[in-house]
């Protein structure tokens, strides 16, 4: 029978090894997960992947920033998640190219529709301003950025024999973008863990370390030229390997950047995960935060500089 005491006495916060078993698991059953979603290169099962990520971030978004008291509207912003979705989802499932006027017209709606909904209470300082841009920075940084995973998958077309499935290409491109990002994220991890001594941005994320940072550029190097090793058929849209170099640093650096960011916002709401979907990891946007910031580098690097055609 525990004593009173015992009873006023916060939770011992689990152990390293704990942490790290569960986020092992995790990790398994989120690969298990995507590798059958791979496998299957079904349109419907890519995009709908996607669309419950984002949609399930933008609530935890709102429902972080409700916790901590922020003035928001999270029923708009839910709405727009859904509409912009439906409307890029709609058009990729129809074998056609990503509207043009898309992004713009859903931040204007975006800045519009809070603006609008915010007239309906009294001006109260800053925090009248802040209502706004909570809603169209969730919006911006969840549901357009991460939506850009869709936009890389379907960069190449979709294969007239199989109607509904994913050109190959397109198929190893997402997977090379998810493995590079997530090989960032546990080299860091695992480098920070065991040798982490000297803190890198304390005041933002005290567990990141220069080691792990180290250890991040690494791995991410090792998924970007293991997997081209591996697949040299299905790659060889890498004309060069500098290109995997230069988009292996580079999306090391965003995904670092990307994790960090969340980090600002968990830390400014006082908010230790954005959710409990997954033990170790935290929740949709804990598990998306630097793909976020490394989807959209890709996808305009693979336009710019390896399809300037497409």
């Amino acid at each position: 029978m525990r004593t009173e005491m015992d009873a006023s006495q916060p939770p011992k916060p689990a152990s390293k090894l704990i942490v790290f078993a569960r986020r092992t698991a995790s990790t398994l059953f989120l690969w298990v997960t995507v590798s059958v979603i791979f496998a299957s290169r079904w349109s419907w099962a890519y995009l709908g992947l996607i669309g419950l990520l984002v949609l399930i971030g933008t609530i935890e978004y709102f429902r972080m920033l409700r916790g901590a008291g922020v003035k928001c509207f999270p029923r708009f912003g839910i709405l727009m998640a859904l509409a912009y979705c439906a409307v890029l989802h709609g058009h990729f499932l129809s074998n056609q190219s990503a509207p043009y006027w898309l992004d713009s017209l859903a931040i204007f709606i975006a800045i519009l529709g809070s603006f609008t909904l915010q007239l309906k209470y009294q001006v109260r300082g800053v925090e009248s301003l802040l209502a706004v841009a909570a809603n169209v920075t969730g919006f911006a940084y969840i549901v357009i950025l991460f939506n850009f995973t869709a936009r890389v998958v379907f960069l190449f077309p979709t294969e007239s024999a199989n109607p509904g499935t994913i050109g190959i290409q397109g198929t190893f491109l997402l997977l090379w973008l998810i493995a590079v990002t997530k090989f960032t994220d546990m080299g860091a991890y695992i480098t920070g863990s065991m040798f982490g001594r000297h803190k890198m941005i304390s005041h933002v994320s005290p567990g990141k370390t220069w080691e792990g940072f180290i250890g991040a550029l690494i791995f991410s190097q090792l998924a970007a030229f293991g997997l081209f090793l591996a697949f040299p058929q299905e790659y060889s849209f890498f004309t060069s390997k500098i290109h995997i170099a230069i988009l292996g640093l580079i999306l090391c650096l965003l995904a670092v950047i990307g994790d960090l960011a969340e980090s600002v916002i968990k830390r400014a709401l006082d908010a230790k995960d954005s959710g409990r979907m997954l033990p170790g990891i935290g929740g949709s946007l804990d598990l998306i935060d630097s793909v976020c910031f490394t989807a959209p580098a890709l996808y305009f690097y693979m336009k710019w500089f390896i399809l300037p055609g497409a």
